[in-house]
């Protein structure tokens, strides 16, 4: 287990029509961030696409949500994000955060950036078959 001596947040917001992951992803690159996670996240969506638990395909929805949560880890070397999204009459869905989730009126983002260490993404050996999170201390 690693302890964060220094650490700094980012606060930003999505307006109508923005795509809530890659806008993530973009804040990530342009900030150039090793190391991070969402600590908050709220706002609503017109459209939204997800990768639902254990399933290779995307799943679309159309109407009005909120976003109730985004929790995950974020990466210029590779970010794992989840969210759940609610609608008009509080039923909820969650999964996989990817590309196709468009902003309804806005999302206010908090990341919280940890600069003494750098997440990756590695397959490891005899492990779950897929690129999992490993920490380095810098």
């Amino acid at each position: 287990m690693l302890s964060h001596a220094q650490m700094k947040a980012y606060t930003f917001r999505l307006k109508p029509g923005q795509d809530l992951f890659d806008s993530i992803e973009a804040f990530v690159a342009e900030n150039k961030i090793e190391a991070g996670c969402v600590l908050s996240a709220v706002g609503s969506l017109t459209h939204a696409t997800l990768r639902l638990a254990n399933r290779s395909h995307y799943n679309e929805y159309d109407g009005h949500f909120e976003i109730v949560s985004v929790t995950g880890i974020v990466s210029i070397n590779g970010s794992h994000i989840h969210v759940s999204i609610s609608d008009g009459s509080g039923a909820t869905i969650g999964g996989h955060l990817v590309s196709g989730c468009k902003i309804y009126t806005t999302a206010e983002i908090v990341l919280a950036v940890f600069e003494d260490v750098v997440y990756k993404r590695e397959l490891l050996k005899n492990d779950s078959g897929y690129e999992e999170l490993v920490v380095y201390s810098v």
